[in-house]
């Protein structure tokens, strides 16, 4: 029976599609070469169909291959993305239709490793998640530029308040921008709650500022607050477009070391109820935190973890770091267990593990997160639930604190 695969090689001009039949692969393949803009995807398609293919897979570096899933996607139930090294040629061999003739070869053989791309919604939740990651990094390059300029105006204000961004900090700041330089009028902007006296916050402001410095401190103060605009106004749309799945962020952020927004990044990611992944062992290989395997004459060489979800991997050390600060945790016992055999860094991401396998189960079972640690504290529990339900709240969405149910994650 005829069984029609398609190879798309895509380049951002061009795509290069060779058309396979798996039932009789040594006959002569189809070739045709077709533009990238939309008249041309759209010939495509109905170039595909007219051909009998069933399935479809591609493979693209950059993101290229993103207007051609969504033109062919509607269309067939079979399509792929494959990643580009599981389809890498011979040395001096490579050409754009024997990439495309290889790629449908080894699809229908099984031998490609295949990326995994979500539906629709989800890929929009994944965007505007990255998209506050990426701007959550320019904030904090932001941050040191600041800083830096202040070491170049001999303005000492970060050595003595905690927070040079928050509101005493900001104040004094824009004030310095806008071209007051007198120490006294600016320490006179400093909350009576900092920790340090007028006389040192007088010393410490007190440096050589220039005309130009104040202009360029303006500049990235103005930077700053659209940035943060930004954050929150992304904040605000992952909220509403996750609304739906409010129980399954509200289950995951009660993890040790998982909040709202961690819980909302995870999500985008992976799914409401990680319906891709059929164990906990298929999330954790994909996202990159299980121990890796090397074998050579039946010796594993290496057990460095392979490589992932580079969000996932980061957010997953982030939240680890988190959770075995957490007082009496039952992650914190199995991190001081692990210290001494796996060092700092392998002992952490030995608890990151956990926890991507941890948030499968509460996602994928439905079930609710409980702490078994030594010593629970019922006073810390009921703080914990109530700053959730208010971060939840901000969000828009709708919590009520009520008794756990009886099936549990348990950590």
């Amino acid at each position: 029976m005829s069984y029609k695969v398609a190879g798309i090689d895509v380049h951002k001009k061009v795509l290069m599609v060779v058309i396979m039949d798996a039932a009789e692969p040594d006959l002569e393949p189809v070739r045709r070469r077709f533009g990238s803009i939309g008249s041309e995807l759209r010939q495509l398609a109905d170039w595909l169909r007219g051909q009998g293919v069933q399935e479809v897979v591609m493979e693209s570096t950059a993101q290229y291959w993103r207007p051609v899933w969504l033109e062919l996607e509607p269309q067939f139930e079979l399509l792929h993305l494959a990643q580009a090294f599981s389809n890498r040629a011979p040395r001096g061999k490579k050409h754009d239709f024997k990439d495309a003739e290889r790629l449908a070869r080894r699809q229908i053989a099984k031998e490609l490793t295949l990326s995994f791309v979500p539906g629709g919604e989800q890929r929009m939740w994944r965007d505007l998640t990255r998209m506050k990651t990426h701007l959550t990094g320019d904030r904090i390059r932001l941050h040191n530029r600041i800083e830096a300029l202040l070491e170049e105006m001999r303005i000492k204000l970060s050595s003595l308040i905690s927070d040079l961004f928050g509101v005493s900090g900001v104040r004094i700041l824009r004030a310095l921008a806008n071209g007051q330089t007198d120490p006294q009028q600016l320490a006179a902007l400093g909350d009576e709650r900092l920790r340090c006296t007028e006389a040192q916050l007088v010393d410490a402001l007190t440096g050589s500022p220039q005309a130009l410095h104040q202009a360029m401190l303006g500049m990235q103060l103005d930077r700053l607050q659209q940035i943060d605009d930004q954050i929150a106004k992304i904040n605000q749309l992952v909220a509403t477009a996750m609304k739906p799945y409010a129980d399954n962020v509200a289950r995951l952020a009660a993890v040790n070391g998982f909040g709202v927004d961690s819980a909302q990044q995870f999500i985008s990611e992976v799914g409401p109820q990680a319906a891709t992944f059929p164990s906990a062992d298929e999330l954790t290989h994909w996202v990159g935190t299980c121990p890796g395997q090397d074998e050579s004459a039946e010796q594993n060489q290496s057990s460095r973890s392979p490589k992932g979800n580079k969000y996932l991997r980061r957010l997953l050390n982030q939240l680890a770091h988190a959770a075995v600060k957490t007082k009496g945790s039952h992650l914190q016992a199995v991190f001081r267990r692990l210290l001494p055999k796996l060092g700092y860094k392998g002992a952490i991401w030995a608890i990151a593990h956990r926890l991507c396998r941890l948030a499968w189960i509460i996602l994928h079972k439905g079930v609710q997160f409980v702490e078994r640690g030594e010593h629970p504290n019922p006073k810390a529990r009921k703080q914990r639930a109530q700053s959730l339900a208010r971060a939840l709240r901000k969000l828009g969405y709708e919590v009520q604190l009520r008794p756990m149910r009886p099936a549990a994650a348990e950590a």
